[in-house]
């Protein structure tokens, strides 16, 4: 179950999200597919942001790590996209910090739940690469699995 501590900093962080800014936006739309663009965009700008800081964050930690050589831009695309079926909740911050607590209790709180499976499908519809979706499913190849898990741990 998430820590208090991880609860706290998601509504702060989520509250305090400052929209993306057109250097950043460019940045995003350089990784992404066009029909996956359509999907981050619908994200909000709490998650928008959050996105952003795990791609960063896992450039820094491939690049510890020694492989950053070897990243392919669907693992990166993965890191951007990796929460993308929590559009489909339509939840707020609050509601997902309940949804956290209380389990998938209502269809919003399940469908919250079940992100990945949900993030993989709208992105095999979109006609993402299949490293991107099975990342975003949960599944992949290591080390990219771990390193996006560790890159998302914000």
């Amino acid at each position: 179950m998430a820590t208090v501590w991880h609860l706290a900093k998601r509504l702060v962080t989520s509250a305090t999200a400052a929209p993306l800014t057109v250097l950043e936006r460019r940045q995003v739309s350089e990784v992404l597919l066009s029909a996956e663009m359509q999907l981050f965009v619908r994200f909000s700008v709490a998650d928008q942001r959050h996105a952003l800081v795990v791609l960063r964050r896992f450039d820094v930690i491939a690049a510890e790590a020694a492989v950053a050589e070897g990243v392919a831009v669907e693992v990166r695309r993965a890191a951007l996209l990796h929460d993308i079926g929590k559009i489909e909740a339509s939840l707020g911050t609050v509601a997902r910090v309940a949804a956290t607590l209380l389990g998938p209790r209502t269809g919003r709180f399940r469908a919250y739940h079940e992100h990945e499976a949900r993030g993989a499908a709208l992105l095999q519809a979109a006609g993402s690469d299949a490293v991107t979706v099975a990342l975003v499913a949960g599944q992949g190849d290591e080390p990219w699995r771990g390193l996006l898990a560790r890159a998302d741990a914000v």
